[in-house]
């Protein structure tokens, strides 16, 4: 029995009476396996026999990659080309479609890419500081007289 002013510790038996009864935890139903869903079907399955495998393989890897389409202003780093990208816009207060120039540094690993060629450049892990595109195919070359 504790002694007045003193406090027994916590999960002492109870010095009177006797412990009391516990209750028994609720027996767990048994556990059926989890269902699976089926897989989706591939959208990839139609591709398959025209995009090559390593392509098909890092398009999943890397998912939705954003493609954009402009000239090449300037060639003049080294395996770099800035690309210039023209899209409309609507403004904002005057309601009125504007067109808006974007400026990208791409990416371009054997500097085959010259002023004025038309390419598509596609988002990539940053390079350096400013590059974050990398051109990805030629879409056309200016005519030259």
């Amino acid at each position: 029995m504790a002694e007045k002013g003193k406090k027994e510790p916590k999960g002492a038996p109870a010095s009177k009476g006797g412990a009391k009864p516990q209750k028994a935890a609720p027996a767990a139903a048994p556990s059926k396996p989890a269902a699976v869903p089926p897989p989706p079907p591939s959208s990839h399955s139609a591709l398959e026999g025209i995009v090559a495998a390593g392509e098909l393989r890092a398009r999943r890897a890397h998912g939705f990659r954003r493609k954009l389409v402009g000239r090449v202003t300037s060639d003049k780093m080294n395996k770099t080309v800035t690309v210039e990208v023209n899209r409309n816009a609507l403004d904002p207060v005057y309601k009125k479609i504007i067109r808006v120039r974007e400026r990208y540094k791409a990416h371009d690993e054997t500097n085959q890419y010259k002023v004025g060629d038309h390419v598509e450049i596609t988002e990539h892990r940053p390079i350096s500081r400013n590059k974050r595109w990398m051109v990805t195919k030629l879409v056309r070359r200016p005519v030259v007289e």
